[in-house]
């Protein structure tokens, strides 16, 4: 009897196969103890394809490279490597506890054996597929968190961003404080970023626009101009990156490499010499946008958060 078990279970051994459960289901009916570890093999290879499934659908965005056929294929990928798994050697040790479990109900008969193991079986998966479901929520939740930074204040504001400030006050001449005091101003201190339709941040921490030659990502939102000192509503693209390190960068690499704003660079902590040749370099249109960049500068806010800031890098680490 037991070689008709064992046969049935080779029999199982891709997922088109289907047969061979009827066949170990009906040896079974004869000698449930020793179809027990093939049943709960089998029971091992279902779950880590449900497993598998969870994993796949834990995605933060579209595949720009899939299909309908790919997606069948993977599948079908998916459900053969289960088997695989469960077959070899231990498998994850499922087969191994369910057999553990249900060993004591063998005399029961082969039907009741595996109904059993079906049973016992089903609720295991209903529960470990509700917790995989979780961890994906949690992982979509944590993409979107990711996608949409709002720090609570400037202190939040400072710390999150000074690693990228530094790199690209260094690169321009600038102080720390002069970079952040105009990121802090076009964004009123990280809380007014431009957004995509679906609420996610372009992270443009600057206010730069989208001309002809910006071929990256785009973002359409109202926007506040000044013509002829009237300030007046127009829509606008502006540029959306994929982290404020990205944006950091490509502001570093506008105002280094245009020679416009050639001025700009190497005014240190001089912050109001730094946004007065900013605006005459055309970068805008607001005629009190260099003074209400050395006032944020020059803030209580400010102040604040540069002193938590240094504070918190003296501080000795475990």
């Amino acid at each position: 009897m037991a070689s008709m078990i064992d046969s049935a279970a080779r029999n199982v051994g891709t997922w088109t196969e289907l047969s061979g459960f009827d066949a170990m289901r009906h040896a079974a009916q004869a000698d449930a103890k020793s179809a027990l570890p093939a049943v709960a093999k089998q029971f091992e290879s279902i779950f880590t394809q449900m497993m598998l499934k969870s994993m796949r659908e834990a995605s933060f965005g579209d595949d720009l490279f899939g299909s309908q056929a790919g997606d069948a294929w993977r599948d079908l990928f998916d459900q053969q490597l289960s088997l695989n798994l469960s077959s070899g050697g231990r498998g994850l040790g499922i087969a191994d506890m369910l057999v553990r479990q249900l060993g004591g109900k063998a005399g029961e008969g082969g039907a009741a054996a595996i109904n059993a193991a079906e049973s016992a079986g089903a609720m295991e998966a209903d529960d470990w597929h509700r917790r995989l479901d979780s961890v994906a929520d949690a992982a979509r939740s944590a993409g979107r968190a990711a996608m949409s930074w709002l720090p609570q204040d400037a202190q939040q504001f400072v710390r999150d961003l000074a690693p990228y400030a530094q790199a690209a006050a260094q690169r321009l001449g600038l102080s720390i404080r002069t970079v952040l005091a105009q990121a802090a101003l076009e964004t009123n201190w990280g809380t007014a970023m431009p957004r995509h339709g679906d609420g996610r941040s372009s992270f443009n921490l600057f206010g730069i626009k989208a001309g002809g030659g910006w071929d990256g990502r785009r973002v359409n939102v109202p926007t506040l101009e000044f013509e002829g000192g009237v300030a007046v509503r127009r829509q606008a693209q502006f540029r959306a990156y994929e982290s404020p390190a990205d944006s950091f960068a490509d502001y570093a690499e506008l105002i280094a490499g245009s020679p416009r704003y050639a001025p700009v660079r190497g005014h240190g902590d001089d912050v109001l010499g730094f946004a007065r040749a900013l605006v005459d370099g055309g970068y805008a249109t607001d005629p009190g946008y260099a003074a209400k960049i050395a006032a944020i500068a020059n803030s209580p806010a400010m102040r604040q958060a540069l002193a938590a800031l240094k504070k918190g890098a003296a501080a000795p680490t475990e």
